[in-house]
């Protein structure tokens, strides 16, 4: 709609039909004098768009993007390849959006998209009932506790002190002031400790947070877990890394009842920390106890297939108390770029970009292991992660390593005070043998 200017007779006739003879005075009704501004702002006067340009492109320019660094740092965040096709879908003018499509008869390219992408998350982790995402792997976390707890009706939570330290920090923001009572396995080399577990886990306990792989890369006893899970109500919340889904056994068929994690790695830019992408699919049980937007396939009198949204869970949608969640809405466009990201490569594709993931990090262990002041934290086996205990100050390795054009690893002593100098590398697909041998060559003259 284009914008019609407002004449001063045109003002005066509103002013008086609201009895004011003043902007001024309409303003007094709502924005007392005190607080208004009486001088002009203090911003430097206009610009041409051919200077802003320049400008901005000068600051962007300050930014340590992956275009011009080689990036090992990991910690839930994944430098993974992103093909070209994913840009040109995703750019579409009637797919580019990230808001819910509630108007189906407007919307079933998106509704169909947000359908498959559904389809391709239930057969990554073997579960019937998967939604049309979240905000990011640190909701779905939370969102999945809070299923289990409206489910179970039991008010105890036991998570891993394994699963990533910011989706714990989530949960215990999402579940403060509800009666929950959070309880943290401890770790044991980076691993979770299934005899802690037992002592930990009784009839009380709504859930079981694992992830797996862990925050340090390490590969869980999952199925140990899901056999100390299943003697009890509770139910087992599996996060997961979907790519790495490609090689390893589902959470479904670890005996999982939910399956949660951050779908960044699917076709998704690390994006300077955002937007990501929330993955959350469970057992059919489940299905009316879901967060977020289910999509669903019809067919009409006709004979056509048409999508719709199903079973919406917020409280906008239906009466409040029988709302299961209060997440606002899809990260529609995110979770469309996954959808085109895994049909594009197909079962096999996502294979091989796991099994590049584990034989190049597996090289890099091998390679950093041999440096001097370099030695494993644990000998458990990984995927794509990996963690190193530094006789070095890691602040000093990592300045060194940018110098050369090389994000380094992460310092995970903030997280982990007992695993002070301690550093947590990763490689993905995108990291060539070159690039790899010069981070060691790099981190041996340090």
């Amino acid at each position: 709609m284009d914008f019609i200017p407002v004449t001063q007779d045109e003002k005066g006739v509103m002013l008086k039909a609201l009895g004011l003879k003043s902007i001024e005075e309409l303003f007094d009704m709502e924005v007392p004098d005190i607080v208004r501004m009486r001088r002009p702002l203090d911003i430097p006067s206009g610009i041409s768009e051919y200077e802003l340009i320049n400008r901005l492109t000068s600051m962007a320019a300050e930014n340590a993007d992956l275009g011009s660094y080689t990036s090992f740092l990991g910690g839930g965040a994944y430098d993974h390849f992103v093909p070209k096709i994913v840009d040109a879908v995703t750019s579409l003018p009637e797919l580019y959006t990230s808001y819910t499509p509630y108007q189906p008869e407007v919307s079933q390219g998106v509704l169909q998209s947000l359908f498959e992408y559904q389809t391709m998350i239930s057969e990554l982790t073997g579960f019937e009932v998967a939604n049309a995402s979240l905000y990011d792997g640190s909701t779905a976390v939370a969102e999945a506790a809070l299923l289990a707890h409206d489910v179970t009706g039991k008010s105890e939570i036991i998570v891993s002190e394994a699963v990533h330290p910011e989706y714990r920090e989530v949960l215990r923001n999402y579940t403060r002031g509800l009666g929950i009572t959070i309880r943290t396995i401890p770790i044991e080399s980076g691993q979770t400790n299934a005899l802690s577990l037992e002592k930990m886990i009784s009839d009380d306990s709504a859930c079981v947070i694992v992830q797996q792989p862990n925050f340090f890369g390490y590969l869980e006893d999952v199925n140990a877990i899901g056999m100390i899970v299943e003697r009890y109500p509770a139910l087992f919340i599996s996060s997961v890394d979907p790519i790495s889904l490609g090689i390893l056994k589902t959470p479904a068929g670890y005996c999982a009842d939910v399956a949660v994690g951050e779908g960044q790695s699917l076709g998704n830019r690390m994006n300077f920390g955002g937007p990501y992408l929330g993955v959350f699919a469970c057992r059919r049980d489940y299905i009316r106890r879901v967060p977020g937007h289910l999509i669903s396939s019809a067919v009409d009198k006709k004979g056509r297939t048409g999508y719709v949204l199903t079973l919406q869970a917020r409280e906008q949608h239906i009466r409040r108390e029988r709302a299961t969640s209060n997440i606002c809405t899809s990260e529609a466009l995110n979770a469309i770029a996954a959808a085109v990201y895994m049909s594009y490569l197909g079962p096999q594709g996502i294979k091989e970009v796991a099994n590049q993931c584990l034989q190049k990090a597996h090289y890099a262990y091998e390679r950093l292991s041999s440096i001097e002041y370099l030695e494993p934290l644990s000998d458990t086996p990984f995927f794509k992660e990996f963690a190193l205990k530094s006789s070095k100050p890691i602040v000093e390795i990592n300045k060194h390593l940018l110098l050369e054009g090389i994000i380094g690893g992460l310092d995970i002593s903030s997280f982990y005070p007992q695993y002070q100098d301690t550093i947590l590398f990763c490689v993905t697909e995108k990291r060539t043998k070159e690039e790899i041998d010069m981070l060691a060559e790099v981190m041996e003259t340090v």
